[in-house]
């Protein structure tokens, strides 16, 4: 396989994964459950320092294991199928296809809200078209998808500084009436209930930390270039989302903005009126187009390598340089949701998914099979950190809304049945042995009769 992907790409692409529909959207409704702006801020600076604790433990993952697939790679080698399987499902189910229709329903939002939307055209029309386009970059021509990619986010980086940039400005001439907002009403487990809420929320946001991983097989020297593109570019973006935030919760009245989904533009028209606030609705577009395009192209991935394990039909493999047929089939399933579910319907729901899922993986490296250090060493503490904190809050959320968990709990039980299903239909699917290495039970003569009957 062609080693086509350096470390700007794989910076660049971890900023795309990341800077997506969360950080515009997430923060009127964490204003909304927290009651002050301080104490948002603050949400995103803890949510931030997990991510880097969570791309720091994916780097000692992909040390590893250095090979494409993410956590349905790790839990597959390292735990058991049963688990890489699950994973490789939410990964299918919210991960990427959630994701998607996330990122694509907020981009219509922004372009073409539903009081402008003209009545002939039905609702989630643009957003179907940014998952198409995304498909037909990347699954004709991955090099040429992937610079266009690269050049894309310059462009967004330097967008985004200008809206600081004049911002920051504003900021020494104007009042901003969020700065002298009071505190928070909430004490004690109603805080502390919020706060963790606001977490798994603002996970979402961070959750392309680890995008680099699904691409390994791709990559010169995976196990050294990936762990650092992961930590630049978690590091950098935690800085932007910070100061981001910060501009949208300080700059109109709380009032404004509480429970709002387009917090940005709010912010945006009141520190400089419409020309501003359209300047911001465009750059968010960008943003947003860039995420599409950033997971349409790391997903299928992931899914070529379960077929590879046998545990997708064989048509999804990776076929020369691009994974075309299953790009295909992740193009459908993101269109899929857009067309059925809402923005604010799937914050919680991918915010928890995907933060067990990520949890589950990083344990991995506790197992006997790729731990090679006591558990008392000192590279074990920041795994350990990031393990905590997410099932932490992902667990007082729950204990606090446990109508929350029916969603995850349904995509994980759909994925045991698939499983179960598939090994029944197709027992001679990859299997593992006691050291976590493949071992097919399939001679080559056996998957290439496979593919052609797929």
């Amino acid at each position: 396989m062609t080693k086509r992907y350096g470390f700007w790409t794989l910076t660049f692409l971890v900023i795309a994964n990341m800077i997506g529909a969360g950080v515009f959207t997430t923060s009127g409704y964490s204003l909304e459950a927290l009651g002050a702006p301080t104490v948002v801020v603050l949400a995103w600076g803890v949510g931030g320092l997990i991510a880097i604790t969570g791309a720091c433990s994916y780097g000692l993952l992909i040390k590893a294991m250095p090979e494409s697939g993410g956590e349905y790679l790790f839990l597959s080698r390292a735990a058991h199928p049963l688990l890489g399987f699950i994973a490789g499902w939410v990964s299918l189910i919210a991960g990427f296809s959630g994701a998607i229709a996330f990122a694509a329903t907020a981009l219509e939002a922004y372009v073409l809200p539903a009081e402008t939307r003209p009545e002939w055209l039905p609702a989630g029309t643009l957003a179907v078209l940014s998952i198409l386009l995304a498909g037909i970059f990347h699954g004709k021509n991955p090099r040429l998808g992937a610079m266009v990619q690269n050049s894309v986010v310059l462009i967004k980086l330097g967008l985004l500084a200008a809206i600081l940039l004049f911002a920051a400005l504003k900021f020494s001439t104007v009042e901003m009436p969020g700065v002298s907002a009071p505190t928070t009403d909430l004490t004690g487990w109603a805080l502390i209930s919020a706060f963790a809420g606001s977490l798994v929320w603002i996970s979402l946001s961070y959750s392309g930390f680890n995008a680099a991983v699904y691409v390994a097989d791709e990559v010169e020297n995976a196990d050294r270039t990936i762990p650092r593109s992961m930590v630049s570019g978690t590091v950098l973006v935690m800085g932007l989302y910070l100061l981001l935030n910060a501009v949208f919760v300080y700059a109109p009245a709380p009032e404004a903005i509480k429970g709002q989904a387009d917090v940005a533009t709010i912010a945006a028209e009141f520190i400089g009126g419409e020309w501003f606030a359209g300047f911001v609705r465009w750059t968010i577009v960008t943003c947003l187009l860039t995420s599409v395009f950033s997971m349409i192209m790391t997903a299928p991935r992931v899914y070529a390598k379960m077929a590879e394990d046998g545990l997708l039909p064989g048509f999804v493999r990776m076929r020369g340089d691009s994974p075309g047929r299953a790009i295909l089939v992740q193009v459908g399933l993101a269109i899929l949701l857009v067309l059925i579910s809402s923005l604010q319907g799937l914050l919680s729901y991918l915010g928890l998914t995907l933060s067990i899922s990520a949890a589950g993986s990083v344990f991995c490296l506790f197992l006997p099979g790729v731990r090679t250090k006591p558990m008392s060493h000192y590279t074990n503490v920041i795994p350990m950190l990031f393990i905590i904190s997410t099932l932490v809050a992902a667990g007082l959320l729950i204990s606090f809304k446990p109508w929350q968990l029916m969603g995850t709990a349904v995509t994980f039980a759909i994925g045991v049945a698939a499983y179960l299903l598939t090994r029944i239909f197709n027992p001679k699917s990859v299997s593992l042995n006691p050291s976590g290495k493949n071992r097919s039970v399939e001679t080559e003569s056996m998957q290439q009769q496979r593919d052609s009957q797929s």
